[in-house]
Formats: C-alpha cells, structure tokens, sequence
C-alpha cells in the first residue's frame, strides 16, 4: 500500500467549510447499506431511510425468525413502490459465530475480578456464575490468559453492556475466566468472540443453508454478507452452494472480513469475492486498536484497485443513542470515504438504534462533504499506473470515458450495459461525476419459459461508490436508428434531466457498444 494514500484534494478552501450543504438527488455517491430490525421495520420509517440515502436493506439473520424478516422485506417493497427508490436485499449470514443463550432473558450482572463459568451445557441457566455457549469446542482451542468478549447485540465497545474475560483454567468442557471489568448483560443473546483464536465452525452453517435455500430464494436476494469469512475456499464453497438454486445463482457474494484469520488470507478471498466487508467491531477486538487503521487503508485500497465493493462498518456506534455523532465518529466517516470505501454499512445504528433515519441522513451528508475534497486526479494516476499497460479493452473504455468527461466537466457519464461490468469498470476510476448506469435486459430462458435478465445487474450497482442504476425498457434500442423510435439514450436523458443532474447546455459522456465495437461519445445538450 502507498504511504501517501490518503486523497485529499489541496488546497481546500476554508469557504468551503462554511457553506451549507446543499440538497441533491444524490445525496452521496458513497453508498448506505442500513440494518433493517425494530426500530426500522415499519412502512412509514424504511421509506423515510430509503429517502435519507439507504440503496441497500441488509438482514441480519443471527437474530429472529425468517417469517419476522419477512414481514420487514414485505414492508420494504411498499416503501420502494411509493417512494419509487430502488433497494437491494442482503442477507448476512450467523457463520461460525458462538453465541451465549440466556434463555430467560433476565439481565445479567457481572462484577469484576469475580469470576464465571463458560459451558457447552444448554440445560445450564444463563446466570452472573455460569453462562452456557453454543460451542462445545471452547476448551480444546484456549488456554489461560487467552482474552474472551461478550457484547450484547452488536459490539458497542460500551464497557456497560460488554465484558471482557480473561482464561484462568479449563476443567473438562468448561472455561473458567476472570471477570476484567463490571457490566450488565441484558436480552436473550450475547455474541462470544475469542480473540485471535481458531474456532473450528462452518462459514457457512446448516442454519445459514436453509435460510438461504427458503428465505434466500423466495426474495432473490442480491447480496450474500458471509459472515466470518476466514479463507478463499469459504467463498468457493457458498457460490458453489448458490450455484444450485437457481433463481439466486446471480448473488452476489460479499466476505466478511471479522478476525486476524481473514485477514491473513485477504488477498486470495479478495479474488474469490463479488465484494469485501470490512467488519470492525469484531476486527477491533481480534486486531490491537493501533493497527484498525492500518487495516483499513490496506483492505480498501486494494479493493479500490481490484475494482471490487469495499464496505465499512462500526462508524457511528454513539448514534445508536443519540442524535449527532462524535467528532472522532464524523471524522472517521469522512476518512472512510477519503480511504475509498464504496459503502457504508450502519449496524446497530439503525437496527435498534433511537434515530435511524437521522443516522442515515447525517452519515450521507458527511460523506458528500468528504467526496467535494477527494483527489480523483490522484487517484486516477494511481489506479492506472496499478493496471499497467497494456490494458485490456474494457479497462482502456472506462479510463477513457472517465478521463474526458472530467476534461469536458461533464455532469454525468451514461454507460449502457447488460452485465453491469462496463458501468463497475468506469465507477472503479472514481469519476467526480454520477454515472447513470443503464441496464440493457437480455432474452433468457431455462428451456421452459422465457424471461428478461436486468433486475439484478440493476441492483447489484447499489452498492458501488457514483453508480446509479436505470433498468432499460427491453422494447427500445440502444441508439435510436428511426425519428419515430424513441431512444433509450432519450429516456435515459431525460431521467437525468427528471432527477435534476442535467441541465440545458451540460455536457454528457456516453459509453456505449455499438456492434462489436465500444464508443465514448460527448453530447452537449441543447436547450
């Protein structure tokens, strides 16, 4: 990774500061996936996310039922009916993630220095002596002085409601450990991560599988999160599975980075992966907290430079409370977009939190302020001198395409395609404009019935940083060859025009296939 990678544009002008930001269509082009749970389930608060900036709807299965998780999908279809904005689906995965069960969900109080029992007997009642686990493997990979974290829901890295434990022995299957530090455990629920320890749990569970092969398949889910992604074969072996189901065979699968394992084998999950999640809460406490920004800036940058989706989470945990962010928590946003990440993914913010559509809103507001100072032509060299030469075809169009419409200052590059490749390719150089991504459906059929592709491709581009999807009416060419025959170029011109990003006298990029060749064309628009 180069030293000098954080991008910023100099020098900024401190005029800059003052002037309020002002409203867009776009509200960001980084992107915001938002945790949809109780706080943010009904019609009424998804479609005001939905209008703060959330392009995707992730569901977290490591709680609740699959018929709870419907009636939130069934929720977010009306929202995006009546909002008329686009969403994609994400299903996250429980992976190899250990778990304590308090079945009576009385709150838990912990004292420190006394000292608890961790056990794989699931008769055992959760309780501030004894805490059954959903592993009965614990007691073969630790050892005394080996570090254990309980947080309830997500990782807050509130010492309130999350424990540290330290091993003091094992006795059979049981791990007895110090208490480090006082907190109160409340919910029927807690996630146990042993720090930098090999937990011998599929990636991809049997739970997961037929959550995937029923909820999955009925929702034809766009993303696939795979949760405690720790090597390239977990990927291989999740497309493998996702091969065989037919209608979700397109999913896209995004490895979730979550402990020192994964990150051990970044660069071959890396290619493996449709995209990259960047999961720092688990991170932060598998990783000593002076190397998390080490991490960062390497994983981004090499997923910038793969042209992959890179998404961050665990920005603005204090919103989960309250209405505005801390200073340290604004300022690592906007250094998440400076880093390169694509996507933003709120958690626990919008899950449970007090303010998600607030969460949402603020979050993308910072971004599009850090975005007016990143240093796209700094960037650009770098990205170009990393693919070398001779650049293949496509690489070559999108640079290009990317290049002159900066030249030009453009205020929007049109790139039709089918598989969406084309638009991710330009998206990749990070252009200071939108690129309006314009899905070309293809004619398929499984020998039994015919059907249009597009939707998928359309919302797959949800999630990448500046792209933003159009779904094309099939009936219309691509370049209009009669006066009568209405373009879909037109269509997609006047959807910009619609949206407010062109006006009258702008300049436009458009990349296109004509026949077996690729073409770059600036239009200048008339009034």
């Amino acid at each position: 990774m180069p030293s000098s990678h954080l991008l910023l544009e100099e020098p900024i002008r401190m005029v800059s500061i003052l002037e309020p930001s002002k409203p867009s269509f776009f509200p960001a082009m980084t992107k915001i996936v938002g945790t949809l749970g109780p706080k943010s389930r009904s019609v009424e608060t998804i479609s005001n996310c939905l209008k703060a900036g959330m392009s995707v709807a992730r569901f977290d299965f490591s709680w609740h039922d699959p018929e709870y998780h419907q009636e939130t999908l069934e929720n977010l279809k009306v929202a995006i009916k009546s909002t008329k904005k686009l969403c994609a689906v994400m299903l996250d995965t429980v992976g190899a993630e250990m778990q304590v069960v308090n079945k009576s969900e009385k709150a838990i109080s912990l004292e420190a220095n006394a000292q608890v029992v961790l056990t794989p007997d699931a008769g055992q009642e959760a309780s501030s002596e004894i805490l059954p686990i959903n592993f009965d493997g614990l007691a073969k990979v630790v050892k005394k002085g080996d570090t254990i974290f309980i947080g309830q829901y997500l990782f807050t890295g509130s010492e309130t409601t999350s424990v540290w434990l330290e091993v003091s022995e094992v006795t059979g299957q049981d791990v007895v450990c110090i208490i480090k530090n006082s907190a109160t455990l409340a919910g029927s629920l807690f996630t146990l991560h042993a720090s930098q320890i090999h937990i011998d749990l599929p990636t991809l569970t049997e739970k997961d599988k037929e959550v995937i092969s029923t909820w999955g398949v009925k929702n034809k889910i766009d993303f696939l999160s795979l949760s405690y992604t720790r090597h390239a074969e977990d990927v291989r072996q999740a497309r493998e599975f996702l091969s065989k189901l037919g209608d979700i065979s397109q999913t896209q699968i995004f490895a979730k980075i979550e402990n020192v394992e994964g990150l051990t084998h970044f660069d071959e999950i890396l290619q493996e992966a449709d995209g990259i999640i960047l999961s720092r809460g688990n991170l932060g406490i598998d990783l000593p907290p002076e190397k998390v920004f080490l991490f960062q800036k390497s994983a981004l940058y090499k997923c910038n430079m793969a042209g992959k989706p890179a998404v961050l989470t665990r920005v603005v945990d204090s919103m989960t409370d309250n209405l505005r962010p801390t200073r340290a928590e604004a300022t690592d946003v906007a250094n998440a977009v400076l880093d390169g990440s694509d996507a933003i993914l709120l958690g626990a913010e919008t899950l449970r939190g007090l303010y998600p559509v607030e969460t949402i809103s603020t979050v993308g507001r910072i971004c599009s302020e850090a975005e007016k100072v990143f240093n796209q032509d700094l960037y650009f060299k770098k990205t170009v001198k990393y693919v070398g030469e001779p650049m293949s075809h496509l690489e070559s169009i999108a640079s290009s395409a990317v290049r002159a419409a900066i030249k030009v200052k453009a205020s929007i590059i049109i790139c039709f395609t089918s598989s969406g490749r084309a638009a991710r390719l330009i998206a990749k150089y990070r252009p200071t404009m939108p690129v309006l991504s314009v899905v070309i459906p293809r004619l398929k059929t499984n020998q039994l019935k015919w059907s249009f592709s597009g939707a998928f491709e359309a919302r797959q581009s949800l999630i990448v940083r500046g792209l933003f999807p159009m779904l094309a009416d099939p009936r219309h060419p691509a370049e209009s060859t009669s006066a009568t025959n209405e373009s879909i170029l037109k269509v997609a011109l006047d959807h910009g025009k619609a949206l407010g990003v062109i006006k009258s006298h702008d300049r436009v990029v458009v990349c296109q296939k004509l026949g077996d060749a690729s073409v770059v064309k600036i239009i200048e628009l008339e009034d």
